[in-house]
């Protein structure tokens, strides 16, 4: 039996309370760990979730980003076949004419680039590879933000004379020479076509789920007739162009100039609706944005409840103490120890318990997101909220899961305490 000289005090500090809380819990090691558990897996469900989600919105945010976030991208409207649509930019409602106007009647418009995609398999010695190939113009690599790594883009002669000339993602590189392969110069063959390779593009990485690396680049008019081979009656018909705004701020000038310039010469009058369709990258990055805060959000209170299992879990724990240590709290009480010290004791056990394993799950939580992040390749991101809440959650749940248990040991008769077996 412990000295009971620390009992017999009408009062009782805070350290003493603290210690006699961590004693008795120490004394008690596989129900304090499991009492421990719910909380941990709570709190550090919560961080890791958090972290991850951050971690995500901004890896996508950059790469948005670094495609230019003061873009436009116009599409042309979507075709129809047999009554099902064709989607997005496979009607001929667009073409290199309408980009030229709006790069030159659209004051807010920086710069703009026309272009015109198509999958389709480009061969080399052999092998064979499925991609996307885009015929556009020399404003592509500044508009887009993706310039050459090696060799370089094609010239105005070469746009002008629809020369077969190519420029590679680094992807199908690799896929159709190697790593360590030499392209440059090297003839490859393109529907048919034979195409002389002059650049490597710089490798871009993935945005939305589409692979940057994984396409070619020829001069829009050879794209029109070599690999399309369909043109609008009024030119070289596009999928779509891209606006560069000359600051973030002008995107909705540029938008609203460039929509009335195209209703103006496609004669499209109110109540008729556009035969194009425009995205701002601005509207993408704050869509996803909003997506990612509500998954995480959604996720975190599942993970709540954790918290309110182990919640529960601390609160049938410290009852059962209560009920395992009656003649202790009688003997305590008889020597002097007051209402308040026995509530304060047990109202600490419960605290102690809730800080010490949300501590740990804080750990837990860091520990797991850092791994999610180093295998998937997005940044680690742990905001100092989500830690701060983590304790708050800790404290609040050991402190309402250990109210009623310490109420009712401090309510305990000492006689009848002390009469218990």
């Amino acid at each position: 039996m412990r000295s009971s000289s620390r009992y017999r005090t009408s009062t009782v500090s805070n350290g003493e309370v603290i210690t006699m809380a961590a004693e008795a819990l120490w004394s008690n090691k596989l129900r304090t760990g499991l009492t421990m558990l719910g909380v941990i897996i709570g709190i550090a469900s919560v961080i890791a979730i958090t972290s991850v989600g951050q971690g995500i919105q901004k890896a996508t945010e950059q790469q948005i980003q670094a495609l230019g976030t003061n873009l436009i991208l116009v599409l042309a409207g979507a075709s129809t076949s047999n009554g099902i649509n064709q989607g997005v930019g496979s009607a001929t409602t667009l073409t290199w004419a309408d980009a030229e106007a709006v790069a030159k009647e659209a004051p807010a418009a920086q710069a703009v680039s026309a272009f015109l995609q198509r999958q389709t398999q480009v061969v080399y010695s052999g092998q064979n590879e499925l991609t996307t190939v885009i015929g556009t113009d020399l404003s592509y690599p500044d508009v887009k933000n993706v310039h050459p790594q090696e060799g370089r883009f094609f010239t105005q002669a070469e746009l002008d004379g629809a020369q077969p000339v190519v420029v590679l993602g680094s992807k199908v590189r690799d896929e159709l020479f190697g790593t360590k392969g030499k392209s440059l110069g090297a003839d490859i063959r393109i529907q048919g076509g034979r195409y002389r390779v002059i650049g490597v593009m710089k490798s871009k990485g993935s945005v939305g789920g589409q692979d940057q690396d994984d396409r070619v680049y020829i001069p829009l008019p050879n794209a029109a007739a070599r690999i399309v081979g369909k043109n609008a009656i009024a030119g070289v018909a596009i999928t779509g162009f891209y606006i560069e705004a000359r600051d973030q701020t002008q995107l909705d000038a540029a938008q609203f100039q460039m929509t009335n310039l195209l209703r103006l010469r496609h004669n499209i009058y109110p109540p008729q609706a556009d035969d194009f369709r425009i995205i701002n990258q601005v509207d993408i990055i704050n869509t996803f944005t909003n997506v990612v805060g509500l998954f995480t959000v959604m996720v975190v209170a599942i993970a709540g409840i954790s918290l309110l299992v182990g919640g529960i879990g601390i609160g049938n724990i410290m009852l059962v103490s209560v009920v395992e240590r009656t003649r202790e709290i009688g003997i305590r009480k008889a020597v002097g120890a007051t209402n308040a010290a026995i509530l304060n004791q047990f109202l600490a056990e419960a605290i102690v318990v809730s800080v010490v394993g949300g501590g740990i799950g804080i750990g837990f939580g860091i520990a797991i997101a850092w791994g999610v992040a180093a295998v998937f390749k997005f940044p680690f991101v742990v905001s100092l909220w989500s830690v701060t809440a983590g304790f708050g959650l800790s404290f609040l749940v050991g402190l309402i899961a250990g109210v009623i248990p310490a109420r009712n040991a401090a309510r305990l008769d000492p006689i009848a305490a002390l009469r218990s077996d």
